[in-house]
């Protein structure tokens, strides 16, 4: 197994590096406590090809594959957990419209995103259903030349800003095969926005809720063939499973790295704290754990960008490295003692930043029940 990266992965992670130590780090204080979109960054990112890093150059992407999309990730992470967040939809959403969308559909919507004409959302879930997602009551009816959006969607990342959204709809009465996706493009009549959500962490990303009211989209913005959504939504979860294991990557280096920086600096007992053997031990398993969750990230990128079945990988590294995260962003507080616990120090933010990682693009529970499911499917074979 070859672990070099190419050419192009080096040059697209040492982009990602550059900008993000030199344009996104000082501003992340700022965007996280203010509660402040990173709209201005994410124009400048979509320069450097970050908005499209596994689209085709035709549409403006970096045609750079996936593991060069995860290595970007890390690094934008690693400064900024909410504008990686962004960056990560974005990616998500150009991928699967370039996937299953038109050719008209990708010439609009793909290369607004990929040059930063438009932010981009994933409105799947709702109020009533988030892990259970055939469970949706959004509906879409198809009436003369257009398709009529009713229902409402909760937790959607960028939802606020963005102008190039994938909407799931029932279309049929069947659980799963009874879902279709939509592409709303723009502010249609009908789509009204809830007000950004006060969430513990990744405070520089708004999430926010949409209502639709007899919403009307033109007859083309169905996106794949109806009935095919539930499908459409799971292959895009699983390399957005990707990304939220990368996103972990970056939040726990960051970690690790003020941590060890404490370390040598706070003094103790006539020592650096780095000295006690307890200490040590939380940066070596830190860095253990984090070496591992890398590779567990970047095997599961390798395998999409190969081609081949990433399902259980993907979910493998999607719930290693959130929790693998959130234990460093607790080890990450403790070394810092009580000044971990005030905003003059960044692991505070890590902390509630890590939280999340659990959480959204599916549980750690379900991960376990994705990845328990392939076990099983393979005994059988």
């Amino acid at each position: 197994m070859d672990l070099e990266l190419t050419e192009t992965q080096r040059m697209v992670r040492d982009t990602a590096r550059s900008f993000a130590r030199e344009r996104i780090a000082p501003r992340a204080k700022m965007h996280d406590r203010e509660e402040r979109f990173p709209a201005e960054l994410l124009e400048e990112m979509a320069g450097l090809g970050l908005m499209g890093v596994n689209i085709p150059e035709a549409l403006g992407g970096a045609e750079a594959g996936a593991v060069a999309l995860a290595l970007a990730m890390i690094e934008v992470a690693e400064a900024c957990a909410s504008t990686s967040v962004a960056m990560g939809v974005n990616n998500m959403c150009a991928e699967l419209i370039n996937r299953f969308g038109t050719d008209a559909q990708k010439q609009r919507a793909v290369a607004k995103i990929t040059s930063g004409g438009a932010t981009a959302a994933f409105a799947l879930s709702e109020p009533h259903c988030g892990s259970d997602a055939a469970a949706l009551r959004t509906t879409a009816v198809r009436k003369g030349d257009a398709w009529v959006l009713n229902g409402a969607k909760q937790w959607i990342t960028s939802g606020l800003h963005a102008r190039v959204m994938v909407v799931w709809a029932r279309t049929g009465s069947e659980k799963n095969k009874g879902i279709s996706a939509f592409l709303v493009e723009g502010r249609p009549r009908g789509l009204t926005t809830g007000k950004p959500e006060d969430k513990l962490g990744l405070r520089g990303s708004t999430t926010v809720a949409l209502t639709f009211e007899d919403c009307a989209l033109p007859g083309d913005a169905l996106l794949g063939t109806e009935g095919e959504g539930f499908k459409l939504a799971m292959i895009a979860l699983d390399g957005g499973r990707i990304g939220i294991a990368s996103q972990a990557c970056g939040v726990a280096r960051a970690c690790l790295d003020a941590s060890a920086r404490y370390a040598r600096e706070r003094r103790a007992f006539d020592q650096p704290i780095g000295e006690f053997q307890a200490v040590r031990w939380f940066l070596a398993n830190m860095k253990t754990e984090l070496s591992a969750a890398e590779l567990l990230a970047l095997r599961a990128a390798s395998l999409k960008e190969q081609g081949r079945p990433f399902s259980k990988e993907a979910s493998m590294a999607k719930v290693f490295c959130s929790e693998m995260a959130y234990r460093a962003a607790d080890k990450a507080v403790q070394i810092h003692g009580g000044y971990g616990y005030l905003d003059e120090f960044p692991v505070e933010r890590y902390f509630r930043d890590a939280r999340a990682q659990t959480i959204y693009e599916g549980t750690s529970e379900i991960q376990r029940v994705v990845i328990a499911r392939e076990i099983l499917k393979a005994a059988g074979a």
